[in-house]
């Protein structure tokens, strides 16, 4: 009889995060148990216990191998088309089953301090989107460079947040992701026009 191959390192973890996946995309977080994900795993509950304190630990953990494929960055050569994209692929995204996780997790998760860990990663991989389409557009001389920051970045994002909160729904109508780029983001970010000729001489001090 041909022995099983024990699992260890990487290769458990793995196993381990994909039960987790199955289980909160099929059963939600409040269903989330270590003792079921290690069933499903094939493994037994200490070696879940040695990589994560608790069942919400875990779920941070399965929705980040959940979602660590790399999505190419837009990269239209304008600031208001980029924008436009990546908030429609947020948009998209929040209604999605994957997005349904997210949701779940983040109602679910009683731990204060797990809860701000799952917020906080979640925002820092929009962060660092944001910011890379910004700085493109800084070296095109469309926005400023003092719109090179995190709060100012992902100012689309955080309003589109919002409209899901006060609307009560996953998804935005299209016109309000463009309304969030055109009035708010762009007269924000922009470079305010030069002024040249008489405009400049009547903006000097005598």
């Amino acid at each position: 009889m041909e022995r099983k191959t024990r699992r260890r390192g990487a290769d458990l973890e793995g196993a381990i995060l994909d039960a987790a996946v199955a289980e909160l995309t099929e059963h939600g977080y409040a269903e989330l148990t270590m003792d079921k994900v290690a069933k499903r795993a094939g493994t037994n509950k200490n070696a879940l216990y040695r990589r994560w304190p608790n069942r919400a630990a875990l779920a941070i953990a399965a929705y980040k191998h959940l979602v660590s494929a790399e999505t190419p960055l837009p990269d239209t050569g304008e600031l208001r088309a980029d924008a436009l994209e990546l908030l429609r692929r947020a948009n998209s995204y929040w209604s999605s089953p994957q997005g349904a996780v997210l949701r779940d997790l983040m109602a679910g998760i009683g731990l204060p301090e797990l809860l701000a860990q799952a917020r906080d990663e979640v925002a820092d991989a929009g962060s660092a989107m944001w910011l890379t389409v910004v700085e493109r557009a800084v070296a095109r001389g469309e926005a400023r460079p003092e719109a090179l920051r995190p709060r100012v970045a992902t100012v689309p994002i955080a309003l589109l947040r919002n409209e899901f909160l006060t609307s009560g729904t996953p998804s935005a109508p299209d016109r309000v992701l463009v309304e969030i780029v055109d009035e708010v983001f762009l007269p924000l970010v922009r470079q305010p026009p030069r002024i040249t000729g008489r405009g400049a001489a009547r903006g000097r001090r005598p």
